[in-house]
């Protein structure tokens, strides 16, 4: 065999590799059409709260007392099944973010609030991506009493395809 097709045949090979290797590095498929998106928000000076809208198939929400927050879930749903579901709780400012579905999919959820008239942005947060079912974390914030806290759910990391959200006169209060 010439040289030549010994180089051809090993930048082939090369050309092969890289392009499976790239081929499972890339980011999961966003959703299309994008999940159905409800929120419930929760006067918490009101509760313990938790039945009715509340209640779901993983862990049904509970947002306990925390006079003058207001709580939100959001619930992403595809087919009529669960996705997704992302939880602001007024009482400790702590943000539960769910992927309730091994589909290979996720979703980009961006947080920040506003207290004394000025913004701050918090960082864009994702469940973790492992095999089981249901995959969570746990986002635990010092938000100042009264902020008003903008959430925004996002099919794609560069945060262009919004899913839905709970911000301005529709946001949480811490």
């Amino acid at each position: 065999m010439s040289i030549i097709k010994r180089f051809t045949g090993l930048l082939a090979g090369a050309a092969l590799g890289a392009g499976a290797l790239f081929a499972t590095a890339a980011p999961a498929q966003a959703y299309s059409p994008n999940p159905a998106f409800n929120s419930y928000y929760y006067d918490t000076g009101n509760c313990p709260c938790s039945g009715g809208n509340l209640t779901d198939p993983f862990d049904n929400t509970y947002f306990a007392n925390d006079a003058g927050g207001l709580a939100v879930k959001m619930e992403l749903t595809s087919s009529g099944a669960f996705v997704g579901k992302v939880e602001f709780h007024p009482n400790d400012e702590k943000l539960w973010v769910y992927d309730t579905a091994n589909d290979g999919d996720t979703y980009y959820v961006k947080v920040g609030y506003t207290s004394g008239g000025v913004a701050h942005d918090l960082g864009t947060f994702s469940p973790p991506g492992t095999t089981a079912v249901l995959d969570y974390q746990v986002l635990d914030f010092d938000l100042p009493e009264g902020a008003y806290v903008d959430i925004s759910v996002y099919d794609d990391a560069a945060l262009t395809d919004l899913i839905g959200a709970a911000r301005g006169t529709g946001s949480a209060i811490a």
